[in-house]
């Protein structure tokens, strides 16, 4: 019987074997991805993941019995655990219709604080079907509203001054030649969370969407020319941060709504990118964001999301084998819609990253890359301030006003294959 299995083992593996061999899957199939260490050192603890090298803001005062900042501490680490494995399909077709994948995931999970031993984790994996400028896209991929990013190495990619999120998601874009220069179309997607959550009563969950039984909607307009890009887009969520009080169900639903304007230039060797985003509770873009209830009924509770304005700008320049970056960006906490009640029971606001204390945040980040062929040495210096205070009824810091900062200096080993 034994004999028997590794003869049809063997039979299944010619068959298989000449069949890629007929289909030429080297045409079809790409292997990519890359080995990369960072080295951080921090002036200040702060809100960051993946052991601190995904970087938000830096953490507010907290003085000690000696009326010392106790958050005014240097730190150091460094890791490979963000490199990265890839594959790319392509090139298959059925019925005039190209039809694709991608999967892809790296050592990034794991960790619990700075200790563990890092995991493969899942960072894309969808099917790809498109046809006469159609493109469908099923499975798990980036956000549309956070897939252009600016030119940086850092992990963070520009978060939380832009939204940062893959998600499982349907994706459907049609585009079409406007002109000799000009392409337009519409992207439209229905999201759901898995990694990149909201957050609420029961912390950073997707209970909260699976309750709601709603996905994400986004709508979006893109128009690309040879040398330029414009994309606008918004997109609505509508959640459930709880569906029932412990003793009877609730009819409890938070719904907000998100918007950007993203634009890039070429212009010879220089790449400048801006990105404008409005966000209502922008926790599951990771961006600084929450909500909290302001009123009450039958037992029901009535939420109101916070509203942030933020904007970046990013500027690359390539010199021979050196690239010099540039990166600007800035937060305004503008407050939750309606106030939120205070009560000394219970919680009454939730939120990331310090919302509830914070007026603003700005960031200043120069960078430069040197390549050597597939290997790319890269240093930066990253300066993040926090404007934090004492909040009002509406979550915004408006006393006892502060600023604090972090002065980062990264290092980056990174091989491409």
């Amino acid at each position: 019987m034994k004999n028997k299995h590794l003869f049809l083992i063997a039979v299944a593996f010619l068959l298989c074997g000449n069949a890629i061999a007929a289909d030429k899957w080297t045409d079809h199939i790409k292997f990519y991805g890359f080995v990369r260490t960072y080295f951080a050192f921090d002036t200040r603890e702060s809100h960051a993941g993946s052991d601190d090298f995904f970087y938000y803001l830096p953490k507010d005062i907290k003085t000690g019995t000696d009326g010392v900042d106790l958050m005014e501490y240097p730190s150091f680490r460094f890791a490979a655990l963000t490199s990265r494995l890839g594959l790319d399909v392509k090139g298959f077709t059925f019925n005039g219709y190209q039809l694709g994948g991608k999967i892809e995931a790296d050592f990034n999970a794991g960790l619990t604080g700075n200790t563990g031993t890092a995991q493969f984790r899942l960072r894309q994996a969808y099917a790809s079907i498109a046809k006469e400028g159609r493109i469908w896209k099923i499975g798990q991929a980036w956000h549309p509203m956070a897939a252009d990013m600016p030119d940086i190495f850092s992990l963070e990619a520009g978060s939380p001054f832009g939204p940062f999120n893959r998600s499982p998601q349907v994706n459907f874009e049609w585009m079409t030649r406007t002109s000799d220069e000009w392409k337009m179309g519409l992207t439209a997607a229905a999201i759901w969370q898995m990694q990149y959550v909201s957050v609420g009563p029961e912390g950073n969950s997707a209970n909260y969407i699976k309750y709601g039984c709603t996905p994400e909607f986004y709508l979006g307009y893109n128009l690309v020319g040879e040398n330029s890009l414009v994309r606008v887009g918004a997109d609505v969520l509508s959640i459930k941060p709880r569906k029932d009080d412990g003793l009877k169900k609730v009819s409890d639903r938070l719904t907000t709504f998100n918007a950007f304007v993203f634009a890039k230039e070429q212009i010879g060797d220089l790449t400048l990118k801006t990105k404008l985003t409005y966000a209502q509770d922008g926790s599951h873009l990771n961006m600084v964001g929450g909500y909290g209830i302001y009123g009450y009924e039958s037992g029901n509770q009535y939420y109101t999301p916070t509203q942030t304005l933020s904007i970046w700008v990013s500027a690359a320049y390539k010199i021979g084998n050196w690239q010099p970056q540039l990166f600007i960006g800035h937060i305004e906490n503008m407050g939750t819609i309606e106030p939120v009640v205070s009560t000394p029971l219970a919680t009454t606001f939730w939120g990331k990253n310090q919302v509830d204390a914070l007026n603003y945040a700005t960031r200043i980040q120069p960078e430069v890359i040197y390549n050597l062929g597939k290997l790319q040495l890269g240093i930066e210096y990253m300066m993040t301030l926090a404007e934090y205070g004492k909040s009002n009824e509406y979550k915004v810091a408006d006393t006892n006003l502060h600023v604090v900062a972090n002065h980062r200096i990264q290092a980056m080993v990174k091989f491409n294959f």
